[in-house]
């Protein structure tokens, strides 16, 4: 797996790199103080996974984001790094696309375990903070959206897991069937909501009042 660091800090950038470069299979393959620069870097390095200050001074997280997924092909996993979790830019960034947040006090285990759950797809970095915000920008649209989707029983019961941040394997043992056919609802109610991955499915769901914040 690789990693870009995007943070306008230094020892921020240098304390994940030794957190990360530290454990197996993980690489460091650049760093950059804004966003900036992120474009030109993911195009050229190609990294797995960015891990990114949602608050820097020329380009904040939140247009840096947008900046990669619009105009990269295949763009990576983007995490964003904060230091307040129910913050409104965090939001923002989750709304523009980042798959999930980390905050900066976290623990090297956490760190880890964040970044690569963001890699692999496969689970939510969805605190109950950040459902709440969810929940506060609820609108008519968000709740048509969700009308005209259309999704079958079984579909609505896998957002459901999907917003408690339950990953597609413990889904399929709490539906007592195989995580192909999780998968394959999973990829199913993605393009009826029209949502690029998980947490936007999940912001749609918490937006349109289909799942409650509490």
């Amino acid at each position: 797996m690789t990693v870009l660091l995007v943070d306008d800090e230094p020892l921020v950038r240098a304390g994940l790199r030794a957190v990360l470069e530290a454990r197996p299979g993980i690489e460091v393959v650049g760093e950059a103080g804004d966003g900036a620069a992120v474009v030109p870097l993911v195009r050229r390095l190609r990294p797995d996974v960015v891990a990114m200050d949602v608050r820097m001074p020329l380009m904040d997280g939140i247009e840096a984001t947008r900046a990669v997924l619009a105009s990269v092909d295949r763009p990576p996993k983007i995490i964003v790094v904060t230091t307040f979790e129910q913050d409104e830019y965090v939001y923002a960034a989750l709304r523009a696309g980042a798959d999930g947040f980390l905050l900066k006090r976290a623990r090297p285990a956490e760190i880890v375990h964040a970044v690569r759950l963001v890699a692999e797809g496969e689970s939510l970095l969805f605190p109950a903070a950040v459902r709440a915000l969810a929940a506060t920008y609820g609108n008519v649209r968000a709740r048509t959206a969700m009308e005209r989707a259309e999704l079958t029983g079984r579909e609505e019961e896998v957002l459901r897991l999907m917003a408690r941040g339950l990953s597609n394997a413990e889904i399929a043992a709490r539906l007592v069937v195989g995580a192909e056919t999780v998968k394959s609802h999973v990829s199913a109610l993605l393009a009826k909501l029209g949502a690029r991955d998980r947490t936007q499915a999940v912001i749609a769901a918490y937006e349109s009042g289909f799942v409650s914040p509490g």
